[in-house]
């Protein structure tokens, strides 16, 4: 079996553009434009970047809830984009996704006990007599109590409705999972013991996890690597130490010149980028960031950047560099 449990290699997602007197496609918004990564088992890769970029979209088409446009997505070294309906039916139970609103994501109708346990009784994991102590077992270990069971989402708070989002995934015993910001809509003191929840529980279970996030600072402190989106694609990745000691690409070092410091007599020089992100559906030629690029050149106008290991693994799209 591979290290990687996820490879996923020139992945595109286009979605297209209907219009004109007969409505049809006049154009694509390229949400995911040819990303490339590859994730190791039982560690957890950050996805980070401005909204709008694709993160949310590429673990979305990864977990084929979209179909991609091209791209392979080998998840433990089997293209899973060719999967039918049946096969597609057995993956759901090794790959799991935690949505960003914990409350749009659970149905108002159902008592917890039935939200949680819904995906195990359907795939017939766990014999019907064993059933209700499996459910309690999940809860405790998210964080919730046996007499839960019986209540309503409404009844809960934010920090204890994504507890129950994170126990109805990892309920069918996933190996991967996609944590799609899992903690933005949650107070910070929330944010930290959710934080220390998934790790644990990846500790515990030896989960991978996919985590998507415009907190930088939520990244640092849960990733081993970080990739940085820019309107669909990948500009920057390389292990979470590398990249923040030693960030790169001038749209890596904009986004992290504007992390709070918790000392006020520490100074660092903010870089504030001018103008408005590109439309993805008319993206600029070359490289997509030179529009607002402080480093721009003329090259950046018509070449498009090429890959560039600068060493450790820590990859770079960007005229800059040699």
């Amino acid at each position: 079996m591979s290290d990687n449990i996820l490879e996923v290699k020139h992945l595109k997602k286009y979605f297209p553009i209907k219009g004109g007197f007969f409505g049809g496609v006049t154009g694509n918004v390229k949400a995911v434009d040819d990303v490339t990564f590859s994730i190791p088992r039982g560690t957890t890769m950050g996805l980070v970047g401005e909204s709008g970029c694709g993160k949310s979209t590429t673990g979305r088409t990864i977990l084929r809830l979209l179909d991609k446009t091209e791209g392979d997505i080998l998840f433990n070294g089997e293209d899973i984009s060719k999967y039918d309906k049946k096969k597609l039916r057995e993956l759901r139970t090794k790959m799991q996704i935690i949505f960003q609103d914990p409350y749009s994501s659970l149905s108002p109708r159902l008592p917890i006990g039935e939200i949680i346990g819904e995906a195990v009784r359907e795939h017939g994991l766990v014999p019907k007599n064993e059933l209700d102590d499996y459910i309690t077992e999940i809860m405790k270990e998210c964080g919730l109590q046996p007499y839960h069971k019986d209540r309503y989402p409404h009844e809960f708070s934010g920090g204890q409705r994504q507890r129950i989002c994170i126990a109805r995934a990892l309920a069918v015993k996933p190996e991967f999972v996609v944590c799609d910001e899992p903690v933005s809509a949650l107070d910070v003191s929330i944010q930290a013991q959710i934080i220390n929840l998934l790790k644990d529980l990846q500790e515990k279970n030896n989960l991978t996890y996919l985590f998507i996030s415009h907190d930088l600072s939520v990244v640092e402190h849960i990733s081993d690597a970080v990739g940085v989106m820019y309107l669909g694609n990948l500009v920057e990745t390389g292990k979470t130490e590398d990249i923040f000691a030693n960030p790169l690409h001038p749209y890596t070092k904009a986004l992290f010149s504007a992390i709070p410091m918790p000392d006020p007599d520490i100074k660092k020089e903010r870089v504030l980028l001018e103008g408005d992100i590109p439309s993805p559906a008319n993206p600029p030629k070359g490289c997509k960031f030179h529009t607002r690029c402080p480093h721009c050149m003329d090259c950046c106008k018509e070449q498009e950047p090429v890959a560039k290991d600068m060493g450790n693994g820590h990859v770079v799209r960007c005229h800059l560099y040699k």
